[in-house]
């Protein structure tokens, strides 16, 4: 009987040495906005513009990286993670990477007391780790649009969906490959959004 009570005794104290062991480090990632060259002289565009909210799924307003691994099915990492949540990762990014431009009198994030011409806001379908049968890819998507305040109506929209290939395996190499799919998704984006000011000029 003391022999047994002492196999449990050990066996015991052995679990909760395996639970007191130091917890997995967390590992946070972030996206850099794409370089602009900066616009010299005069504002191309002489206009108030607004960056608003960009809104997405529930899962990805969590800091925790997604993965998904059919059309129908997501997760969520528990080590690696944003350093943010993406729908205001990319608020910032946009933000910064029209204003770095250079071309517009004034670019702001929008707020109750913010005034501005047009407000441009979005919607990001996915910025996620997708296993899929040909290999893992890093899926960005989203879509934007331009509202006019004057009008009061959207004046100019354009949607981004790319899956880029992940050289490995690792989250790394995941995070990386979403670096370079937002990076051209945003790039495209601002030429778009160019364009339609473009198309404006003098009307």
């Amino acid at each position: 009987m003391r022999e047994r009570l002492l196999t449990i005794l050990v066996a015991g104290g052995l679990i909760a040495a395996a639970g007191c062991g130091s917890p997995r480090a967390m590992r946070y990632y972030t996206l850099e906005a794409p370089t602009t060259a900066m616009h010299s002289g005069e504002p191309a565009y002489p206009i108030t513009l607004l960056v608003g909210r960009i809104s997405s799924p529930h899962i990805l307003r969590d800091d925790r990286i997604a993965y998904g691994t059919t059309s129908v099915e997501r997760g969520l990492y528990f080590d690696y993670r944003w350093t943010e949540p993406p729908s205001e990762m990319l608020q910032t990014m946009i933000l910064q990477q029209l204003r770095g431009s250079g071309k517009y009198k004034t670019v702001q994030r929008i707020t109750s007391s913010s005034r501005g011409d047009y407000i441009l806001r979005g919607h990001m379908s996915s910025l996620t780790e997708m296993d899929l049968p040909a290999g893992i890819v890093g899926r960005f998507a989203i879509q934007m649009e331009l509202y006019q305040q004057k009008s009061g109506s959207v004046v100019w929209t354009q949607s981004y969906y790319h899956d880029e290939p992940v050289a490995n395996k690792k989250v790394n190499d995941v995070v990386e490959a979403l670096q370079r799919n937002v990076q051209n998704g945003l790039n495209e984006l601002a030429t778009g959004l160019e364009q339609y000011f473009a198309s404006q000029a003098g009307k």
